[in-house]
């Protein structure tokens, strides 16, 4: 059965901050219905930051969503643009990367976006297939349909060009290549987050200037991390990745503050919009916020982690945090034989990330939030010696048993 325009622009928009051609989009949906051909998706991916977290994947499971309406998705790996640089949201250009980090780091992208997207729904292109064979007549042709007065309404070249920091004429190109991608590919739809509003629409721009009819465009939200105020991001820790332990992930999604519950129902799951608006219902009646973020956690468990290892982290947590016992399942960690006191293995935890530092250690040692085989410790403790099979708590979410 197909599904209807309306359906479909329901479906299309849940959670998105803007989209420009709405009215073009509902003419391509309903001849897409008629003729029963897939739309078009692009995506364009510059590798050079190829570890994915909740926050890439805003986008990913956005074409996901059009994919299970029947539309395609085009994912553009800017080998080409990407050996260039995108200057975007830098105070100078960004350095080029070299031809085999592009293939290595577009491998590791492809690998990960296929956890999420339709493999047999999605086609992978590297954009050096067209940008590779344009003659310079071309290029010139392609410089003709803007000017050096628009390609300065860029923020981060306009904020470059008034501190006096230096624009080389190839960073113009990089937009333009970007927008010839969407020429190439004949897109129907682009996608990107909110930063990459100027790239997006000089594609519309250039499919125009060509004969061509436009991509929508649809502009997604920068998605916040577990701290509720900084974009999610893996220098900032307050990440959830995909590749993370499902127990893992499971705790950081009751982690987020109570404010984001629906933006990240709307960005990171596939839940129906209908469904979402039952939930702001529930919530404004009263419903305790972290039952809905225990769902929640669920699904996006559920999304990345077979339904054994997500049951598995749903006991975790519930042993861990509601029942405020030791869990079955924990992390094993190796200590060398001499290495046998509790001062002596702090930067052990430290490799291991169980601890930011030795510092923040005793800091939480201090404030009681250590505890081994259940017993609170106090610093007098840090030379005590351990046993294999200790279990040390660090903080409310950290479990490590001691192995020797």
């Amino acid at each position: 059965m197909k599904v209807s325009v309306e359906e479909q622009i329901k479906i299309i928009t849940k959670g998105v901050d803007q989209i420009v051609g709405i009215e073009e989009l509902r003419k391509k949906l309903k001849i897409s219905i008629e003729q029963n051909k897939p739309l078009i998706i692009k995506l364009g991916l510059d590798p050079s930051a190829p570890d994915i977290h909740l926050g890439h994947t805003v986008v990913l499971r956005k074409i996901k969503q059009m994919q299970d309406l029947g539309h395609k998705a085009v994912i553009v790996i800017g080998d080409f643009t990407g050996r260039i640089g995108d200057p975007t949201g830098k105070t100078k250009g960004r350095i080029p990367l070299t031809e085999e980090q592009v293939k290595e780091n577009a491998t590791t992208y492809t690998n990960q976006i296929f956890k999420i997207l339709d493999s047999e729904k999605t086609e992978v292109r590297f954009n050096s297939e067209w940008l590779g064979s344009l003659k310079f007549d071309d290029v010139i042709k392609l410089a003709a349909t803007t000017t050096v007065a628009r390609m300065l309404e860029r923020d981060d070249f306009q904020n470059r060009y008034k501190n006096n920091v230096p624009i080389g004429i190839h960073e113009f190109f990089y937009p333009l290549m970007q927008a010839y991608d969407s020429v190439a590919l004949q897109a129907d739809i682009e996608l990107g987050g909110t930063d990459q509003t100027f790239n997006i629409l000089m594609g519309r721009n250039l499919q125009k200037a060509m004969g061509l009819e436009q991509q929508a465009a649809l502009f997604m939200p920068i998605l916040e991390g577990l701290d509720g105020k900084e974009k999610m991001s893996k220098s900032l820790g307050n990440y959830i990745g995909i590749h993370e332990a499902p127990q893992d992930m499971f705790k950081k999604v009751m982690e987020i503050p109570d404010d984001l519950i629906i933006k990240y129902y709307e960005l990171v799951t596939d839940e129906h919009p209908d469904k979402i608006n039952k939930i702001k219902e529930e919530m404004i009646h009263g419903k305790n916020p972290r039952d809905i973020k225990y769902d929640l956690a669920k699904i996006i468990t559920s999304l990345y982690h077979t339904t054994s290892e997500t049951e598995e982290a749903i006991n975790y947590y519930d042993t861990a945090f509601g029942k405020k016992s030791i869990p079955e399942s924990i992390p094993e960690v190796v200590i060398e034989l001499e290495k046998d006191k509790l001062i002596d293995i702090i930067p052990l935890l430290i490799k291991e990330k169980y601890v930011p530092s030795s510092s923040e250690f005793r800091r939480l040692i201090l404030q009681g939030g250590v505890q081994i085989n259940e017993e609170t410790l106090v610093m007098d403790d840090l030379d005590l010696v351990l046993a294999c099979g200790d279990i040390i708590m660090i903080g409310k979410k950290k479990f490590l048993k001691i192995i020797k």
